[in-house]
């Protein structure tokens, strides 16, 4: 009779990746996000030493393909961005399940996930203020287990600004600001969604540039969502602010106001959590 061992390696946990380095995904189809995303960190004091990686290729099948390749090297990294708006998501959706389950165990303690999307698609039409988010963003916490969701006003079309496409048709991402922004901005040409990211991130100017230009896009969204949603003047205050909107158990907050602070705050806790588990025996 052969005797059955039980091999146990309490020490060990293969599904645990431990020797993550000071790495941030930025996991997106879209390169005017991703841009906007690269260079709000790199233009940070704190975030300098952190290495960015954005797969990408020339067409958005490409990307995909490229992000599928690197999944299993994202367990190097301490924190991953994820762009989750609903265009998106259906050529993202098998890609983003296999990076998410190469990283599922470490999630909120070696590493965070940071979610960057368009919200619900009636926000505004809903009736029920921002509550809505609270489904919308518990079926985000089952799918990534996100530290923070940043909702991104430039991503979220209203669906009376819903684009119909033939089967045939190349998936193509929208630059166009969506029509409850647009009379904020310049009249005299058509912007871009890419032309107002590039103005309001500023970088390359004195920090007091950036600095008034960070506040004037605050003052535009807290006026045009305040407009749109009135009576939710204290959430909106609340949203606006580096700690979130916190809805039942989950926290919201607009993208990009202090999203560099969330960065470098997730960045530190996943070094502090990986150096505490070295010194445990």
């Amino acid at each position: 009779m052969i005797e059955r061992q039980e091999l146990i390696d309490d020490h060990h946990d293969i599904l645990t990746h431990r020797a993550r380095r000071n790495v941030i995904y930025i996991l997106t189809l879209d390169p005017i996000l991703g841009t906007d995303v690269a260079e709000r960190i790199g233009a940070d004091e704190r975030l300098k030493g952190y290495e960015i990686i954005q797969p990408s290729a020339g067409t958005i099948r490409d990307t995909v393909e490229t992000m599928e390749r690197a999944a299993q090297d994202t367990t190097h990294a301490r924190l991953l961005i994820f762009d989750v708006r609903r265009a998106g998501l259906p050529m993202l959706r098998k890609v983003h399940r296999d990076i998410v389950g190469f990283n599922r165990k470490d999630f909120n303690k070696l590493c965070f996930s940071i979610l960057i999307g368009d919200g619900p698609p009636m926000l505004y039409q809903n009736g029920r203020g921002l509550d809505v988010f609270t489904i919308y963003l518990g079926a985000h916490r089952v799918d990534y287990h996100p530290a923070v969701f940043f909702y991104d006003p430039l991503l979220h079309y209203e669906p009376s600004e819903v684009q119909l496409r033939a089967i045939d048709d190349e998936f193509t991402l929208r630059d166009d600001v969506p029509k409850r922004l647009a009379p904020y901005f310049r009249q005299d040409r058509e912007m871009t969604v890419g032309m107002v990211r590039r103005y309001f991130r500023g970088v390359g100017k004195p920090d007091e540039i950036r600095q008034k230009r960070g506040r004037m896009l605050k003052r535009l969204y807290r006026k045009q969502i305040t407009e749109r949603l009135p009576g939710c003047a204290e959430q909106i205050k609340a949203w606006l602010s580096r700690k979130g909107l916190q809805l039942a158990t989950e926290k919201i907050n607009l993208y990009p106001m202090h999203f560099e602070d969330w960065v470098y705050k997730l960045m530190h806790k996943a070094q502090r959590n990986a150096e505490s588990t070295e010194d445990t025996p």
